[in-house]
């Protein structure tokens, strides 16, 4: 079915939808919406977050479950890659970053948080970085892989190649902290975009190209 400028594909099976009232409410949800649309992002907003989640990365993997890794492996199988020159931004502990590893040789996961980065195993490199700045030429990525992220449309608009694609994840679909709808995501972006998008598992993701 279409939704604006967004397909939506069958939900895989299995999928959860009735899902427990955790991330709407949570005060990062506002946070996540300010970025994308205001451009809400300075230094003390992101020494904050990043004080967050220093904080919560020795625990952080303990958060994975089947049900996550089922929605990042629908992504990656039902939208996809696209070319060989690939980041994975807000890579964290690595929920995804060794399932994104597994199908393309040429992976550098960001995160802002040092401490998160510190508990990834595998051998993808791993970059300490603000997204908001990325430290990557215009027009240099293939595939942008955002999985419960911030938005930053700027950016994503700047570094992505012309035909490039931005693969948004959010886990637990719309009970992520850090969620934006598919149809959220194609609005943020400057200029005009399109996206497929599904869910499985427990979340929703969107393959996001230029029209």
């Amino acid at each position: 079915m279409m939704a604006g400028s967004v397909t939506w594909l069958p939900d895989a099976p299995d999928t959860v939808t009735d899902l427990e009232t955790f991330g709407s409410v949570s005060p990062i949800r506002k946070v996540t919406e300010q970025v994308a649309f205001e451009g809400s992002w300075d230094v003390a907003r992101r020494d904050k977050v990043r004080e967050l989640f220093d904080g919560m990365a020795a625990e952080w993997s303990s958060r994975f479950s089947d049900e996550r890794e089922t929605t990042i492996i629908d992504a990656l199988d039902r939208g996809g890659l696209r070319g060989p020159k690939v980041v994975e931004l807000g890579a964290g502990s690595g929920l995804g970053t060794n399932e994104i590893a597994s199908r393309t040789a040429n992976l550098v996961a960001l995160d802002l948080s040092m401490k998160m980065l510190r508990e990834q195993s595998g051998g993808t490199p791993l970059v300490q970085g603000d997204a908001s700045t990325l430290p990557i030429p215009d027009a240099a990525v293939d595939t942008l892989v955002l999985i419960n992220m911030f938005l930053f449309p700027i950016e994503v608009d700047r570094v992505l190649h012309s035909a490039g694609r931005l693969l948004w994840i959010n886990t637990n679909g719309h009970e992520t902290p850090i969620y934006l709808s598919p149809e959220d995501v194609v609005a943020a972006l400057p200029g005009a975009w399109t996206a497929t998008a599904g869910r499985a598992g427990t979340g929703i993701w969107a393959a996001v190209d230029r029209v």
